[in-house]
């Protein structure tokens, strides 16, 4: 199942693809957004896909006004270093456990939405992610469960102010400038990818050329081991996010190092998810 969140007579509204037809299922007596149906659990979602596969009532894919997938998650829980290449390529060494730190909703906008570089920096990078979604709820997860709490995946452009990321050995200034990330086109049930949607290729563009090209099996941590250990500290609820590394090629990374400016057109793909794009603008 391929669902879209997206604004409808100014509300938030939530639709299934099906083909380039979108069903809003919001219309249909369904929930507005992805959080509420997460949160009413395996028979919701079913419940949602009954009515989508059923219903005659569709509009174009093409036009409408794209929102994040999931609106207002308890917990974005990032992950840092999660690529050995790009770990080298940061002058670090490959973790032994996951470097976590957090993004704010205020901090992404969604797929054709622009990006804002900050007046006060000119080192915006670019950083393409898997985004992991939760379903079921719980803490201290084992690994061999952990799938099972993942309701299904999405594409992140993990927005970075270099030099803010870069004042501290916290990455939190850098990481959380308001609409400095992206999140979307879609969510993509996890039924529809491989488990722990391993074996995907993921790849940037920025203005059409590659600038970074992985595959989900060189993460360092899989998703399962980010779900288990993320559910230590606390409960995760469902619409919790994950957002689970950038490999190798990022901009600041680069000789010469290569920054968004006003303009650029950047876009992120992995492979059976989608393509997240967003233009860059100047920002306040």
């Amino acid at each position: 199942m391929r669902l879209i969140a997206f604004s409808h007579n100014g509300k938030p509204a939530l639709g299934m693809r099906i083909g380039q037809e979108l069903v809003n299922l919001t219309a249909e007596g369904q929930p507005a957004t992805l959080d509420e149906l997460l949160r009413g659990g395996a028979e919701a979602m079913a419940a949602a896909k009954r009515v989508g596969e059923a219903s005659k009532n569709r509009i174009p894919l093409a036009g409408i006004k794209y929102l994040p997938p999931v609106q207002a998650p308890s917990k974005a829980i990032a992950v840092g270093l999660n690529f050995t290449d790009h770990a080298a390529e940061s002058k670090f060494a490959a973790p032994t456990y996951p470097v976590l730190f957090h993004r704010f909703p205020s901090s992404w906008v969604g797929h054709n939405v622009a990006l804002e570089r900050p007046h006060v920096s000119t080192q915006f990078d670019y950083e393409g992610e898997l985004l992991v979604i939760i379903g079921k709820g719980g803490r201290y997860i084992s690994k061999d469960k952990a799938l099972d709490h993942v309701a299904g995946y999405s594409v992140f452009n993990d927005g970075s102010i270099r030099d803010y990321q870069m004042k501290s050995a916290q990455w939190m200034m850098g990481k959380n400038f308001d609409r400095s990330g992206s999140f979307g086109p879609e969510f993509v049930s996890a039924d529809e990818l491989p488990p722990g949607a391993k074996g995907l290729k993921l790849q940037t563009r920025l203005n059409g050329e590659v600038l970074q090209n992985a595959n989900t099996n060189d993460m360092i941590f899989d998703v399962a081991t980010l779900v288990s250990v993320c559910s230590e500290p606390f409960e995760l609820q469902p619409g919790d996010i994950i957002i689970a590394g950038t490999p190798a090629g990022v901009g600041m990374a680069r000789k010469p190092q290569v920054w968004m400016k006003a303009g650029d057109v950047c876009e992120v793909e992995i492979e059976k998810i989608g393509i997240l794009s967003n233009t860059i603008v100047d920002g306040a």
